[in-house]
């Protein structure tokens, strides 16, 4: 496979190329619609036209659209749980201090805990993301490199090449640029862990440009995962729906009317009015004026719906926390909070399964980065460089 996209590449057949990846790009846009609220199927209620009694239209009456962001609130969660607090790096090798001092301070330069946080939280929200170490001189001359986010909402095309065991044979980034006419060019960046291919898609086909991959490795740590609130999609959908609809039924009825009695009944109210009177017949004296409330709001709605948020919350491990769960956990201690948000726990445990792989895949880039790139008087130090890696708790003792 690797022979076959490197012979491709080489020859600049860059579409017979592509055939032999695959993205992710389908799946990643429909997270993104679920994950922005403004693209919840609720927004496609229309307002309710009213017309009088001869058919014309009289005015359109708001129906309520009530999205709720439970994406958003049950992705940050899952990011706070598994790298709300920095990672801690250890030195588990003997006689290479300064490789890991020159580590330390890599990651202090490539901005590592906001990355990582990053591309956690793009993973959460749309399935995939990936890591780009992109070397460079910098203006005095001397190597550097610096890190790029990848994902598709950042207007990133990620394709992925995988052999028979699940390693990545050959990454590819699809962007865009544009040119001083305004016109947009298409690029294709590919990497292999021996070359580099810059393909630019010119009017006469692909310009190819190849260099030679001077970290050793392929330059990308790819995250993927399944969208956080996957399996509740129709439980938030149906919360939203009943919340809408709610909405509606208070504009109409929350109100009270003004009852009168009267031999006929003079007028009916609007639902829209805001002082309503409706002019009954019969009736005593002293019950000539009254008014008419709304007394008994549907119990099984509101059942319904604090059923759909506990299961929302459980079956996505989410804990529910808020301002009025908190005030009452003032006093509780710390082993107990922690067995509160026990199913936080479990379900970082179970992303921390793939992290430990990426966070090891993360370490090995660097070290191959810092040996052939950066400081090449350390490649022996670095060859022997072991590093090991801790996740923190999210929240202090």
């Amino acid at each position: 496979m690797e022979r076959t996209i490197n012979h491709l590449l080489s020859t600049g057949e860059i579409d017979k190329a592509m055939t032999l990846m695959s993205t992710n790009n389908e799946r990643a846009e429909e997270a993104l619609r679920e994950y922005n609220p403004a693209c919840h199927a609720i927004n496609q209620r229309h307002d309710k036209p009213i017309f009088d009694k001869s058919g014309h239209l009289k005015r359109w009456v708001k129906r309520w659209k009530l999205p709720i962001d439970y994406p958003r609130y049950i992705n940050e969660i899952a990011l706070v749980f598994i790298y709300g607090r920095p990672v801690v790096w250890r030195q588990v090798s003997e006689g290479t201090d300064q490789a890991f001092l020159r580590f330390e301070n890599l990651m202090k330069r490539l901005h590592f805990n906001a990355r990582i946080r990053e591309c956690k939280r793009l993973a959460g929200a749309e399935t995939q993301s990936a890591m780009l170490f992109i070397p460079y001189r910098n203006k005095q001359g001397v190597a550097d490199c610096r890190l790029r986010v990848l994902a598709k909402s950042k207007g990133d095309d990620i394709y992925v090449a995988w052999d028979h065991f699940g390693c990545i044979n050959a990454f590819a980034w699809g962007y865009n640029t544009y040119s001083m006419e305004g016109t947009t060019i298409r690029h294709l960046d590919f990497f292999t862990d021996q070359r580099i291919y810059h393909a630019v898609d010119e009017e006469e086909g692909w310009k190819v440009t190849e260099e030679d991959n001077i970290i050793g490795k392929i330059p990308v740590v790819l995250f993927e995962q399944e969208k956080e609130w996957a399996g509740v999609e129709p439980l938030i959908e149906r919360e939203e729906y009943i919340a809408s609809r709610n909405a509606d039924t208070n504009d109409y009825f929350s109100d009270p009317m003004l009852i009168l009695d009267a031999d006929i009944i003079k007028n009916m109210p609007e639902k829209n009015d805001e002082n309503k009177t409706l002019v009954k017949q019969g009736g005593s004296a002293e019950a000539a004026a009254s008014y008419l409330t709304w007394d008994n709001a549907p119990e099984n709605k509101q059942k319904e719906i604090e059923w759909l948020q506990n299961h929302i919350l459980s079956k996505t491990f989410t804990p529910n926390i808020d301002f009025d769960n908190m005030k009452s956990l003032s006093n509780v201690s710390g082993k107990a909070l922690k067995q509160l948000m026990v199913l936080a726990d479990i379900k970082a445990a179970r992303h921390k399964e793939k992290h430990d792989e990426l966070l090891d895949r993360f370490t090995n880039i660097c070290i191959a980065l810092i040996a052939n790139v950066l400081d090449v008087s350390l490649k022996q130090q670095c060859d022997a460089l072991v590093i090991a890696h801790e996740f923190q708790p999210p929240f202090d003792d």
